[in-house]
């Protein structure tokens, strides 16, 4: 299995465009050690040739030029398979507007994302102008299925959406009643082979169900957005903790960092990582706590194979 992280960052990107924070102004100001990301993005094949999207960042045509497997084969091609959305986030959806060419896209999603995005939503119009522009496969929480090349010919990877703790996205609050499909992980593995990764780039916490997902992964993708649960208080840039937009952050005695502990993944990666988290300078002690821990922290252009 191959996996290129496009975008590694939360909503906004780093630095985020109406931002001055310290992390913000120092990468803007080369005055600080960090990489500029653009928003979360991930490519994941069985063979190299045919891939498949976890979410569709504002980003997306820069990140698939950014990529030469992704670039069209044919005079009209896309070696994109399918795009999968593991919430309806508008940093997890809006590229699929900017993949509107007349190219037909094959969406994996749960009924409650897939409502929110198509249901209300006049915009979706324009990915939907002939017949088999656009196809919905639906992804129920806890049953197995196929990645398909067009039809039905087999990728060689399977995927199992896990529900994890998250909330509506902010347009769609108070809008339907909550639902454990409306935020999901997804576990994708290799039809031969049983190498796996657990994708869980927003969670509000750990459940068995999340548990059990990335216990015994190869690699695993994790909520990164948030070092601590008042960093955009601390830094006067809100009023809400990490919990309340639905991200466990990773430091502190409750943290990812500790609460994962002990996982026997090959590769931990924290990615969504947010403009304001200490983790993206390169000497900062929160970064080093991590490496130390044996996790990663992604930036945009990581390849991993497993």
């Amino acid at each position: 299995m191959r996996i290129r992280v496009l975008g590694s960052a939360a909503g906004g990107g780093f630095p985020q465009w109406n931002c001055g924070c310290p992390n913000c102004r120092g990468v803007r100001e080369s005055r600080i050690r960090a990489k500029p990301r653009t928003q979360e993005c991930v490519a994941v094949s069985a063979d190299g040739r045919d891939w498949f999207l976890l979410n569709a960042s504002p980003e997306i045509r820069a990140q698939v030029e950014s990529f030469s497997p992704l670039h069209p084969r044919e005079a009209r091609h896309s070696p994109i398979a399918g795009i999968v959305l593991t919430n309806g986030d508008l940093d997890h959806c809006l590229g699929l507007f900017s993949l509107r060419e007349s190219q037909p896209l094959v969406v994996y999603a749960t009924d409650t994302v897939r409502r929110g995005f198509a249901e209300r939503n006049q915009i979706v119009k324009t990915l939907d102008r002939f017949e088999g522009q656009l196809t919905w496969r639906q992804l129920e929480c806890g049953s197995e299925i196929e990645l398909t090349v067009g039809r039905a010919q087999a990728s060689g990877l399977r995927l199992t959406p896990v529900p994890a703790p998250g909330k509506p996205p902010i347009h769609l609050e108070g809008v339907e009643p909550r639902n454990p499909e409306e935020n999901v992980g997804v576990r994708i593995s290799e039809a031969k082979g049983g190498r796996a990764i657990a994708y869980f780039s927003a969670a509000g916490g750990i459940t068995p169900a999340v548990r059990s997902a990335v216990a015994d992964a190869d690699c695993v993708f994790f909520d990164g957005t948030f070092w601590s649960a008042t960093e955009l208080i601390d830094l006067g840039l809100g009023s809400k903790r990490a919990e309340d937009m639905a991200h466990l952050p990773i430091g502190g005695p409750g943290g990812s960092l500790a609460a994962l502990a002990g996982l026997g993944a090959r590769r931990r990666i924290f990615i969504h990582v947010n403009n304001t988290n200490p983790i993206l300078r390169e000497d900062s002690a929160e970064a080093a706590a991590v490496l130390a821990a044996g996790w990663e922290i992604a930036e945009d252009g990581m390849e991993i194979e497993l």
